[in-house]
């Protein structure tokens, strides 16, 4: 699924949540969907840009594929639930672990500093970028 240009910065497990508004809950993203998937964030090294892909263990069932934009407020609420929103969505991720937690919210913060530093297009060069 991912393209040529793809990898993986980051892998963890985490049920994907939105907050619905009418009911002032937090709700599976996709109705009936609970359980846990996969959740990795793709950084495209051609356009240098990034995007958080969830796929449900159950049935491989891609439940979300966001864009990560530059500016993005993420939240960690608690060790283990994290949320970020768009005008249109807030959006949670409940961590199976607070491990798997860090991990992902390593790898998307390093994402988010990757993107607001591209301001001036002007990265020092041979600069080591680690998200581990």
């Amino acid at each position: 699924m991912a393209g040529c240009c793809e990898q993986s910065i980051c892998q963890a497990r985490a049920s994907v949540m939105v907050y619905d508004d009418t009911s002032k809950k937090w709700v599976p993203i996709k109705p009936g969907q609970q359980g846990f998937s996969r959740i990795n964030i793709y950084h495209n090294t051609s356009s240098n840009s990034f995007r958080v892909v969830g796929v449900k263990l159950q049935d491989q069932q891609v439940v979300i594929n966001y864009s990560i934009v530059k500016g993005l407020k993420y939240n960690q609420a608690t060790p283990t639930f994290h949320q970020w929103r768009d005008a249109r969505q807030v959006y949670g991720l409940n961590f199976a672990s607070k491990e798997e937690a860090t991990t992902f919210s390593n790898a998307m913060l390093f994402a988010l500093n990757l993107l607001s530093s591209q301001d001036g297009g002007k990265t020092e060069e041979g600069q080591e970028n680690n998200y581990n």
